[in-house]
């Protein structure tokens, strides 16, 4: 060997350069060299090229040996596979470093000394040149070996990671991916190590990982090393930060969510030297999150201009060294499942049936499975799994990616949905639920439901629930001239419905953040000491732990859920209706007996606007106002529209809309528009009046049902009077969308009757309504009622047209 161009350092090198240094390799070359000028910080380091593995391996006459190992291969048959994969890593380990190899590998290890100091430790990682390719990830396939020290360390682990080019994890993955296994070289990256153990590490994404939505960062990371992370052993926190706005200027954190983060991986001193352990994490550190808001805004940063000089979606390694305090990206690699999605595709799994959930977790996969539920605890029980069953374990590890291919869905008890089981799911198109609260709920050798298809949480259910899958090709549905909106409360399914044809969002319910994501009155979590009972009051200071106080808590709870549903549809408008809950809702939550009156028809009582501006909960709406600012000014979605829910009177609404303006929300500032709901005949009859305040109306077909004919629609013993077609409730609406037009406003509808009656879509196209809002279910379906009310309503016009130009021109 002449050893001339065995050891590279990543300046010398780049993206072009895969089939000599590997795909990991060669995106930290690029990295280094390209994008440090970015604010992208990449630990210095060298490779040594996979010609060094071709020609130790030609040296000492191991391509026969290899070749003999390998043929006539098995990959189904596990035990088969073991026994080939550790002869084969027996014959490149023995096969050894030669001394020119040996003395260039340690030069560059005095040199990096020299950039670092005497206590430098290394990573050293394998990188295959059909590695981190846009169509195949190879992900964990080779070894790592961390915090490295010494020259024989060193060398020894680089004789380990050649090997582990034939782990049976990777073998069988080359099998799947059509690669054959002597023509993919290897080549060692041998980089400074980032003490991520004494602070904390993670995985980034620059699309969310579940809908393939590009518009985010996603950021997962824990306390330690990453491994946990990438492996599934622990529930990290997570964070998503809109890169629209975040490239406009706008320096916030769209949402955050705290992980458990039970176990951390630290370095610890054996018989063996330093090796690695998992230790509980300490609480003070569990409760809060590992990464300051800055942090993940520094982080973004790099995964933003990762992304612009790839030119794709990313997949991106990071970790916090404890000693410096900075923020290193240690791995690169092109995203490779949720960009392969068909832009112009879009499959939905919807149950058709329901039942009480054994357990939940984090859903990752947007789909239904059903199968056997089987427990593996460890890698010798994998040969009794069976194809088609439902996969659970505490964890799982890339050795069991053969049997993990063959699974109608995965359950784990740890990990979050960058994990090693999450990854794969998503790469093997399967749903699996990561997290899990406790798995043993879960009867073993019984047939069970794994649905990933409502949100963030996944649920397991008994038996096997029917679903089907709703296919569409979004390109062959035109748009209707009247904007098809969507209604909308749960952040959790926001990226995924934004992905649908739609117009915007016409309804974005405030009071289902407020119950899922906050759980507490808010007046509750500004004075818990007026709360009577002391295990509330426990409870609540549970909940706010780790804020600065209620008040913080709420403010970003409820910023966090609405700026997510605003996100995903940027720049299309989102109409957030401001709180609406009657007051034995608000009694409902945390706290809230003790703020709240006893009301006899609390659907007529204490409700929507007439809140707002009157003591008993001024402080609450200011809340809700703070949490608006910061959702449009903050994180700069201003494609946010307010609006006031049951606005009785006019004077009523003159109020509400000048605390707003105290509370630093002027209509007609900062683009600011604000709507009404129109549900009560007062809306109808005064509409002129009350359009010199709005800026539009949408009309809330319920109440205004409810109200016009005077039926409880909570009531079963009148219910049969409830009609929204009714003759007076649709000349209600035939006014207010005329009052709209007549004063220059706009008109919308959220209601369930053009999705349940066709006429009734028919009716609002003919009366022109500039929108109609409408569930994610029934969105598709209804978008065509409109398109067919829409012909039939132009068909039906064009004589008259035709008539009245002839008239014209008779004229003329």
């Amino acid at each position: 060997m002449t050893g001339t161009a065995y050891v590279r350092f990543f300046d010398e090198f780049g993206i072009a350069d895969v089939a000599s240094v590997g795909g990991k390799n060669a995106s930290l070359g690029e990295m280094y060299r390209s994008l440090a000028e970015a604010g992208v910080r990449v630990p210095n380091g060298f490779a040594i090229t996979a010609d060094a593995y071709r020609d130790m391996l030609t040296a000492a006459g191991a391509w026969g040996p290899l070749t003999d190992a390998l043929a006539g291969l098995d990959p189904d048959d596990l035990s088969d596979l073991a026994q080939r994969g550790r002869r084969a890593r027996e014959i490149v380990y023995g096969a050894g470093l030669s001394d020119d190899l040996t003395s260039r590998i340690l030069a560059g290890y005095r040199r990096l000394r020299d950039e670092y100091g005497p206590d430098l430790s290394l990573a050293v990682r394998s990188s295959a040149t059909a590695e981190d390719l846009p169509t195949a990830s190879f992900a964990g396939q080779q070894e790592t070996f961390l915090n490295v020290r010494g020259e024989q360390q060193l060398l020894d682990a680089v004789r380990r990671c050649f090997a582990s080019l034939f782990t049976d994890r990777s073998i069988h993955y080359r099998i799947d991916q059509g690669f054959d296994h002597l023509k993919v070289g290897l080549s060692v990256g041998v980089m400074k190590m980032v003490r991520a153990d004494l602070a904390c590490s993670g995985v980034m994404f620059t699309l969310d990982t579940e809908s393939g939505f590009r518009d985010v960062v996603f950021v997962t990371g824990a306390y330690g090393l990453g491994e946990n992370v990438v492996q599934g052993a622990v529930d990290p926190d997570e964070f998503y930060v809109h890169k629209p706005t975040f490239e406009a200027g706008h320096r916030a954190v769209l949402r955050r969510e705290l992980g458990d983060k039970a176990v951390k991986m630290i370095y610890v001193e054996g018989e063996a030297g330093r090796t690695t352990r998992n230790v509980p994490t300490p609480h003070a550190e569990r409760d809060r999150f590992c990464l300051s808001d800055d942090e993940v805004l520094t982080l973004t940063a790099s995964a933003c201009a990762i992304e612009r000089h790839y030119g794709r979606p990313m997949d991106i390694e990071w970790a916090k060294d404890g000693l410096d305090g900075r923020l290193y990206i240690v791995q690169s690699r092109p995203e490779t499942v949720g960009s392969r999605r068909a832009a112009n595709t879009l499959d939905t799994y919807v149950l058709d049936a329901r039942a009480p959930a054994l357990t939940v977790g984090r859903a990752v996969g947007e789909r239904v499975a059903t199968g056997l539920a089987h427990r593996i605890a460890t890698v010798a029980q994998l040969s009794d799994f069976r194809p088609g069953e439902v996969l659970i374990a505490d964890t799982t590890t890339p050795d069991w990616e053969p049997v993990m291919k063959t699974a109608a869905a995965i359950v784990t008890a740890r990990g979050g949905r960058t994990c090693h089981a999450a990854i794969l799911a998503r790469e093997l198109g399967i749903p699996a639920v990561v997290g899990v609260s406790d798995t043993t709920a879960i009867p073993l050798g019984e047939m069970v439901t794994v649905s990933c298809a409502e949100g963030d949480v996944g649920r397991i259910y008994p038996g096997e629930l029917a679903f089907h899958v709703e296919h569409l090709m979004i390109d062959e549905l035109p748009r209707p001239r009247t904007r098809i909106m969507v209604n909308l409360a749960d952040p959790d399914r926001a990226f995924s419905t934004a992905m649908m044809p739609n117009d915007g969002v016409g309804l974005a319910r405030m009071e289902f953040v407020v119950t899922n994501s906050i759980k507490a009155h808010p007046l509750a979590l500004m004075h818990p000491e007026k709360v009577g009972d002391p295990k509330v009051r426990e409870q609540l200071s549970r909940l706010t732990h780790g804020y600065a106080d209620g008040a913080d808590f709420f403010v970003r709870r409820l910023s966090e859920g609405i700026g997510t549903i605003a996100a995903a549809f940027w720049p299309k408008p989102v109409v957030a209706r401001m709180s609406d809950f009657k007051t034995n809702e608000y009694a409902g939550l945390l706290g809230g007996r003790d703020f709240e009156p006893i009301e006899a028809n609390p659907m007529l009582g204490f409700r929507g606007a007439s809140r707002y501006a009157h003591p008993a909960y001024t402080e609450g709406f200011a809340l809700e106002c703070a949490a608006m600012r910061r959702v449009r000014e903050d994180m700069g979605l201003t494609n946010v529209i307010l609006m006031l829910p049951f606005v009785r009177t006019v004077a009523e609404a003159r109020n509400v809309l000048a605390r707003m303006a105290e509370l630093g929300l002027v209509r007609g500032e900062n683009d600011l528009e604000v709507y009404a709901m129109c549900e009560i005949p007062n809306n109808v009859v005064l509409i002129d009046r009350f359009a010199e305040l709005f800026d539009g109306f949408s009309i809330g077909s319920n109440d205004l049902t409810q109200l016009t004919l005077g039926v409880d629609r909570d009531s079963e013993v009148v219910a049969f009077d409830y009609d929204e077609r009714d003759p007076g409730v649709k000349e209600m609406i035939r006014l207010a969308v005329e009052g709209c037009r007549r004063n220059g406003i706009h008109s919308g509808l959220c209601g369930q009757a053009p999705s349940d009656y066709p006429d009734m879509a028919e009716f609002l196209v003919e009366l022109g309504i500039d929108s109609i809002s409408l569930d994610p279910d029934t969105l598709i379906a209804t978008t065509r009622t409109v398109l067919d009310a829409e012909r039939r309503h132009d068909a039906a016009r064009a004589p008259s047209r035709a008539a009245a130009a002839s008239l014209s021109a008779r004229q003329a």
